[in-house]
């Protein structure tokens, strides 16, 4: 009887450790603003980037990251009124019709290279390499009608362009 105690328990502990896998894999999508990589979708338009979009009372965050996972802006959109959040690497190298973007006098925008990171018919994001080799982005309304598809497979989000 005592050699079945140690087997009950590890039969015990894998049963609890099961149920709490079940629990952590039933998280709602969409949190982890902040982190390398959210239990979010990714909805760029870029196979450069990685945008992902909270959503909690109202306000909209968008989060942008690298292909690394590093955070590089993150902003509220709340009905057309922009707040850059500080966070990520570029935190003040993000413009809005709000906030003008914090650059070197230095840095000239590489505007031919400039491309659409996100877009959903009422929010555009444009990431724009600079010549010091930063990125900045702006981010306003979408003045165009076309919005763009989702990224649902990890696999194609990795490699599908504008």
């Amino acid at each position: 009887m005592i050699n079945l105690l140690p087997c009950r328990a590890l039969c015990a502990g894998l049963v609890v450790m099961g149920l709490s896998g079940a629990a952590m894999a039933a998280t709602t999508p969409g949190t982890g603003l902040g982190q390398a990589w959210p239990n979010a979708r990714d909805l760029s338009a870029s196979r450069h980037w990685h945008v992902y979009m909270f959503g909690n009372g109202g306000v909209q965050y968008v989060q942008v990251n690298d292909l690394y996972g590093n955070v590089r802006v993150v902003f509220a959109d709340i009905n057309g009124q922009f707040l850059v959040l500080p966070m990520g690497r570029d935190a003040r190298r993000i413009s809005t019709p709000q906030q003008s973007a914090s650059t070197s006098a230095t840095a000239v925008p590489l505007t031919p290279y400039a491309e659409t990171v996100f877009r959903d018919g009422t929010l555009q994001l444009n990431a724009v390499p600079m010549s010091d080799g930063t990125t900045m982005f702006t981010a306003g309304p979408d003045t165009t009608t076309a919005a763009t598809t989702p990224c649902d497979d990890p696999e194609e989000c990795s490699s599908h362009s504008p």
